[in-house]
C-alpha cells in the first residue's frame, strides 16, 4: 500500500470508532452481555464503545489496535478501514463510555413459587428432577419475578446463585426461560466472579464448566456418586471461579474441564490448563461433550435434534500441516541453517507485503522443517533418535489454538528474533550440560511449532471464511 498521510484529526477519529457499530457492518454477530458485547464468534472478547478486551491474551485497547491485530492490516489501511475510505461509510464516533459506579450486589427478587423454573429446566432442558431439587433446596436455584420499568409487566428468569465460604449471596447468573428471540443470559450487577455458581464435595476431584446449565447436565447424564465431587460454572470462560474454588479447597487435586465442543469452549480450555499446569496442577484432563455442550448431549439421547460439534479450525488443519513439514525434513539440510532460516523470513516477511500469502506460508513450512530437523539431530546427539512419525506427533502437540490467535503481518519480526535467541544458545563457548542440551532441544521444537503455526492459522482462517459462507446460503433461504 502507498504511503498516506493522515491528519492528527482523521487519527483521532479512527481512534475513537464505534467498534459494535463497526462490527456489526463487518458481518460479525455480537451478544449482550451486561455493558458490554461479546463476539459470537471469540468469547472471549468483550467490546464496550470503542474499547475491546481479550480475556484470553490478556490484552485490549481501541479500535486502531483491535483492527491490527485481528484484520491483519498495516497502520494505514487499518486508519483507511475505520475512516471508511473517501467513497467508504462512515462510522459514528462512540459516545464517552460513563464512568459506572459499582453497584452493591443483591438478588434479583423470587417468585411465590418455582412453578416456571421447573418446567423451564426439566421439560425443555431434560434435567434430572432429583439433581435440580438439590440445588433448590441449598437455595442455589430459584425463580425470580421483576417489574418491567413502567411497572406492568411481570418477568421471571432463572437464578444460579453462588455463595461464599460464609453461605452468604455472592453472585447470581440470571437466564431467561422463553423461547422467543434470543436467551437472555447475564450476571447480576455487583457480583463477585470468584463465586459463581458452584458445588463443593468431599473428593479430589474438581469438574469445571461454562454455563451453570452444563453443570446440571452433565450431572443428569452422570448422576453416580455426583454428591462426592466438585463442580464450578465459569459463567462464561474466565478462570476466577476455578481459582477460588482451589484455593479454598485444597483437597482438591483432580480438574476436569468440561467447557462446550466448539471453537470458543476449546480454546478456553487450553487456556484454563496453562492456568492450572503454571499453578502446579499437574492432573488436568479435558472432557469434551459428544455435541456442541452437555444439554445438547441429553437432547441426543432422547432422540431429539441437537447441535453437533464443532471442532476447532486450527485442530482440523494441523495435522495436515505438520504433515507436510515432516516431508520437507527428510530432504533439509543444516548446513546453512544459519543463513537459510533468516533469508525465509525475509522471503516471508516481503511476500506478504506484496500480497502472496501462499509463497509467504511455503517460506514458513521451510524453515519449521529445517528447525524441526534441528530438533531431530539434538535428539540423536543425546542418544534419543526420533523416528519423522514421531517428530510429527511432536509438532502437532507443540501448535495449541489459544495460543495462535494474533495476526500474521507482524510476525517474521517475532520470529526472527526468536531465531537469533536460539543461535546465540547454539553458539555460547563451552560445552553443555545434559540438562542444556536438552532445554537447546526444546528450543528447536519451540521454534518449529512457531514457524508452523502462521500456515496453520491462515489455513485455518481461510477454512472458517468457507464454513461461514456456506452457512449464509443456508440462512437466506431459510
Amino acid at each position: 500500500m502507498p504511503y498516506i498521510h493522515f491528519t492528527e484529526e482523521q487519527k483521532a477519529r479512527a481512534a475513537s470508532v464505534d467498534l459494535v457499530e463497526f462490527l456489526r457492518r463487518q458481518g460479525e454477530k455480537l451478544t449482550r452481555s451486561g455493558p458490554e458485547y461479546r463476539m459470537t464468534s471469540d468469547h472471549s472478547i468483550t467490546i464496550r464503545g470503542s474499547e475491546w478486551y481479550d480475556h484470553a491474551i490478556k490484552r485490549g485497547g481501541g479500535p486502531i489496535s483491535f483492527v491490527r491485530e485481528f484484520y491483519d492490516l498495516s497502520y494505514p489501511e487499518t486508519i483507511a478501514c475505520l475512516l471508511g475510505g473517501e467513497q467508504g461509510e462512515v462510522y459514528p464516533i462512540a459516545k464517552k463510555q460513563k464512568v459506572e459506579e459499582k453497584k452493591e450486589f443483591t438478588l434479583p427478587p423470587a417468585s411465590r413459587n418455582l412453578r416456571w423454573v421447573y418446567a423451564y429446566l426439566l421439560q425443555r432442558r431434560y434435567l434430572s428432577r432429583e439433581v435440580v431439587s438439590a440445588f433448590v433446596q441449598e437455595g442455589l436455584i430459584y425463580e425470580s419475578c421483576e417489574l418491567s420499568k413502567d411497572r406492568t409487566r411481570e418477568y421471571h428468569n432463572a437464578v444460579f446463585v453462588g455463595k461464599d465460604e460464609n453461605g452468604a449471596a455472592r453472585h447470581a447468573h440470571k437466564r431467561s426461560m422463553n423461547d422467543v428471540g434470543q436467551a437472555f443470559r447475564i450476571n447480576e450487577a455487583g457480583c463477585d466472579p470468584r463465586y459463581s455458581f458452584h458445588y463443593i464435595g468431599k473428593s479430589d476431584r474438581l469438574y469445571v464448566f461454562e454455563a451453570p446449565i452444563d453443570l446440571l447436565s452433565f450431572l443428569t447424564r452422570y448422576p453416580r456418586d455426583w454428591q462426592e465431587h466438585s463442580y464450578v460454572s465459569l459463567c462464561g470462560t474466565s478462570e476466577h471461579a476455578a481459582l477460588w474454588m482451589l484455593e479454598q479447597n485444597p483437597h482438591i487435586q483432580r480438574i476436569g474441564l468440561c467447557l462446550d465442543h466448539d471453537e470458543a469452549g476449546i480454546e478456553a480450555a487450553g487456556r484454563l490448563e496453562d492456568i492450572l499446569r503454571e499453578k502446579g496442577y499437574a492432573a488436568v484432563q479435558r472432557f469434551l461433550p459428544e455435541h456442541k455442550d452437555w444439554n445438547e448431549d441429553l437432547k441426543a439421547r432422547l432422540g431429539l435434534p441437537a447441535l453437533e460439534a464443532e471442532e476447532h479450525p486450527q485442530s482440523v488443519v494441523t495435522p495436515e500441516v505438520c504433515g507436510r513439514i515432516s516431508e520437507r525434513v527428510i530432504a533439509a539440510r543444516l548446513d546453512y541453517i544459519e543463513q537459510d532460516i533468516p533469508n525465509l523470513i525475509d522471503y516471508c516477511k516481503t511476500s506478504l507485503r506484496l500480497g502472496e500469502p501462499e509463497r509467504a506460508m511455503e517460506c514458513m513450512e521451510q524453515a519449521a522443517a529445517l528447525a524441526l530437523a534441528a530438533y531431530g539431530r539434538e535428539l540423536r546427539q543425546l542418544g534419543e533418535p526420533c523416528p519423522p512419525s514421531m517428530l510429527t506427533e511432536r509438532l502437532c502437540h507443540s501448535i495449541r489454538p489459544h495460543q495462535n490467535r494474533t495476526g500474521l503481518k507482524h510476525r517474521p519480526a517475532e520470529l526472527a528474533v526468536r531465531f537469533q535467541d536460539v543461535l546465540t544458545k547454539v553458539k555460547a563457548d563451552g560445552i553443555r550440560s545434559e540438562r542444556e542440551k536438552r532445554a537447546l532441544a526444546s528450543d528447536w521444537l519451540a521454534l518449529a511449532a512457531a514457524f508452523a503455526k502462521m500456515p496453520v492459522k491462515y489455513e485455518a482462517d481461510l477454512l472458517k471464511k468457507e464454513q461461514r459462507q456456506a452457512i449464509k446460503p443456508k440462512m437466506e433461504v431459510m
